[in-house]
């Protein structure tokens, strides 16, 4: 399985059965699968969603926007509960406005569930941490 390193970009690859083990970077030693959402940007967007073959599901999310703010722990709650399931990310839509047009992003919050590097399934509006994994489960099955 490829995952890509949030903190260097590097593509690394592990048997599926090792992503309970804590694996680590092979080039920066950091973490893969880290127990709290991954900050994404405009320039390593595309690169890690291309390449990381665990799904990636990504709140697209604004700090002016107040749902966003209060669905934010709720949303690193379930990155904590789901971390080898899936990988949670966040994308700041004002910083990135280029990725955020792209993919018709038209109100936040929303989450795009990304499998094989293309778009599954989306949903808008805050939600909170159950919720979003009963909505997530039966897509990761």
């Amino acid at each position: 399985m490829k995952l890509v390193c949030s903190h260097c970009n590097t593509i690394n690859e592990l048997p599926a059965e090792r992503l309970g083990d804590g694996p680590v970077c092979g080039k920066c030693k950091q973490g893969l699968l880290p127990p709290k959402p991954i900050e994404l940007n405009a320039q390593n967007f595309d690169h890690f969603i291309k390449h990381s073959e665990l799904p990636v599901l990504v709140d697209f999310w604004a700090a002016w926007c107040g749902p966003c703010r209060a669905m934010a722990p709720q949303f690193a709650e379930a990155a904590g509960r789901m971390q080898t399931r899936a990988l949670f990310a966040k994308l700041d839509t004002e910083a990135a406005q280029p990725v955020a047009a792209r993919l018709g992003i038209r109100s936040i919050p929303t989450l795009i569930l990304f499998k094989g590097g293309q778009e599954a399934n989306r949903i808008s509006g805050a939600c909170r941490a159950d919720e979003l994994i009963a909505w997530l489960q039966p897509q990761l099955a």
